[in-house]
């Protein structure tokens, strides 16, 4: 089942991708990657690899979390239900069979186009910047979760009160997710709601280029809405949750602004190159 969920994904995010850089991104800045994405990809090779790597350790991480959660984790189900109580049962009241299934479609199909899609975009412009802060951003988000996600032990509304949202309830509807979901995540992992920092991360992102990709900005701030809606809507997250996830991608954000371009492995090396050629004057080059 996990290998049908998984093609399907990969189907719906394909056919989506291709129609979205045709309309977002456009010709002459395929035309010019073309040419160029050598030199691109070796400039921001290093901070591809530092996602890859966290994404490596994130899932292996995952799989041990729970356990030393239990050992050092706070269980704070109980503290959320009383902050916010049923908040969430709000979107119960525009629960019905279509709304069901745009809300389910977008927690699924919508947010892996949503982080993709500007991957490829950034990946298109001359100044690689944008795109090295994406990634930087989508890494920091993974290490700062899954930090919260081992010491805050929460479960999600589902858990919590799934009588009152066994109608809009995702693997209720959908069971075959289930198997998609169970490899990235667990019930307790609620405390920040990545689904939404990620998001928000791709929307403040769309704000920041919105003179470069002007179609692309309305279009990544609805869907991240619509991400963060669907948290709730179907019983996986609560209001906290989703709070909390907005906060961690406005972070995320900002520190990958600070980081990108001071720590720049090519700036760091040719600054130590220079500090060292004053060091040693012999080597330079004579007129």
């Amino acid at each position: 089942m996990l290998a049908e969920v998984l093609i399907q994904l990969v189907v719906v995010v394909g056919i989506l991708l291709p129609v979205s850089i045709a309309l977002f991104v456009g010709r002459e800045r395929l035309v010019r990657t073309r040419s160029e994405w050598r030199t691109r990809l070796k400039t921001a090779a290093p901070t591809i690899a530092v996602l890859l790597v966290v994404l490596l350790i994130n899932r292996f991480a995952r799989q041990r979390a729970p356990r030393l959660s239990r050992e050092i984790g706070f269980h704070l189900t109980a503290s959320f239900y009383n902050i916010e109580g049923e908040f969430i049962l709000l979107f119960q009241s525009i629960a019905t069979p279509e709304t069901t299934a745009y809300f389910s479609s977008i927690y699924v199909y919508g947010y892996v186009f949503l982080i993709v899609f500007p991957v490829l975009a950034y990946f298109t412009l001359p100044d690689t910047r944008m795109f090295r802060r994406l990634l930087t951003a989508y890494a920091l988000n993974y290490v700062i979760g899954l930090v919260l996600y081992i010491f805050v032990i929460a479960y999600g509304p589902r858990n919590v009160m799934p009588a009152d949202v066994a109608a809009t309830m995702l693997f209720e509807n959908n069971p075959q997710y289930q198997y998609l979901t169970r490899e990235v995540n667990s019930n307790t992992n609620v405390f920040p709601s990545l689904h939404t920092s990620l998001s928000a991360t791709v929307a403040t992102f769309a704000a920041i280029t919105r003179s470069t990709f002007p179609k692309w900005f309305p279009v990544a701030v609805a869907l991240a809405a619509s991400v963060a809606i669907s948290t709730m809507f179907l019983g996986i997250h609560w209001g906290i949750d989703v709070v909390a996830g907005m906060l961690l991608a406005a972070l995320c954000v900002v520190l990958s602004d600070r980081l990108v371009g001071r720590w720049a492995v090519s700036e760091l090396l040719g600054e130590r190159l220079e500090r060292f050629e004053d060091r040693i004057p012999w080597l330079e080059r004579s007129e």
